[in-house]
This record gives structure tokens, C-alpha cells and sequence, in this order.
């Protein structure tokens, strides 16, 4: 069995690594300080910070398979992300879990992620509009 990554596997994979040794990794007493001070049910500006970067570096939504690999997805909503496969996704959610918040900063946190998928999926689109879209830039969705 050949266990050697394709270019593609590594590429993400290096390049998820290196974003976190450099811009996590050395953040994390930060982290600590402000999940101590601050309210822990609100936006760590740290995080949201973190998100803006990783989003401009194209490292974003990582976990959605692509669209031509999904049944029942309405090709006319774009999703947001890079759609890597699963087994990219997989060597990427490995150096993500070295740092437990570290999938936040790339949209890639539970129960997102799952709720994501299953609208991506199923959801009408108007559903998309409403609850999916939000969630694929990371923000809130309307309560009502």
C-alpha cells in the first residue's frame, strides 16, 4: 500500500502546519489570558482575528467534500471554502487538533461544521440564504 501524500495532500497540510506554528502556536498564553478575563460565551477577539487571516490565506471551510461528491447539492449556491476530499480534509483536522481551538480559526469547529453540511446538503435555498451563508463566513445567523 502506498502510503506517499499526492502534492495536493501535502500542500494543505504544510501549509494548515505552518499557519498555525506560525500564528497560533505562539499565541496561545493569549488565548489563555483572554478565555480567563473575558466572557466566554462571546467572540474571542483573538479568534476572530486568527479567522480574518486564514480566510485571506484560503484556508477556510476545509472540511466540505467537493460539491460533485455530494448527492442532492444545489450546484447554483456557492459553497465557501476550498472542498478539499475527505482524506485532505483528514491530514489537515490531524494538525488542527494539536491546539484545541485551532479548527475554530479555520471554520472548521464542531457544530458547525456538521450543520454546514447537512444545509449544504438538504436545505432549501432559502434555508442556504438564511442559516448557511452566515455560517460559512462564520458569523451569526438571524435568530428568527
Amino acid at each position: 500500500m502506498d502510503f506517499d501524500l499526492t502534492e495536493r495532500q501535502a500542500f494543505f497540510r504544510d501549509r494548515v502546519r505552518a499557519f498555525i506554528d506560525t500564528e497560533i502556536r505562539p499565541r496561545v498564553g493569549e488565548y489563555k489570558k483572554e478565555i480567563d478575563s473575558g466572557d466566554r460565551w462571546q467572540p474571542l477577539d483573538l479568534i476572530e482575528g486568527l479567522k480574518a487571516k486564514a480566510r485571506a490565506a484560503a484556508l477556510w471551510n476545509l472540511f466540505m467534500p467537493p460539491g460533485g461528491a455530494l448527492q442532492h447539492v444545489d450546484e447554483s449556491f456557492a459553497f465557501e471554502g476550498e472542498q478539499l476530499t475527505n482524506l485532505e480534509y483528514a491530514l489537515c483536522a490531524e494538525e488542527m487538533g494539536r491546539i484545541l481551538w485551532t479548527s475554530e480559526v479555520f471554520n472548521c469547529s464542531a457544530p458547525d461544521t456538521g450543520n454546514m453540511e447537512v444545509l449544504h446538503r438538504y436545505g432549501t435555498r432559502e434555508q442556504k440564504d438564511r442559516w448557511l451563508a452566515p455560517l460559512m463566513r462564520a458569523r451569526s445567523a438571524p435568530l428568527s
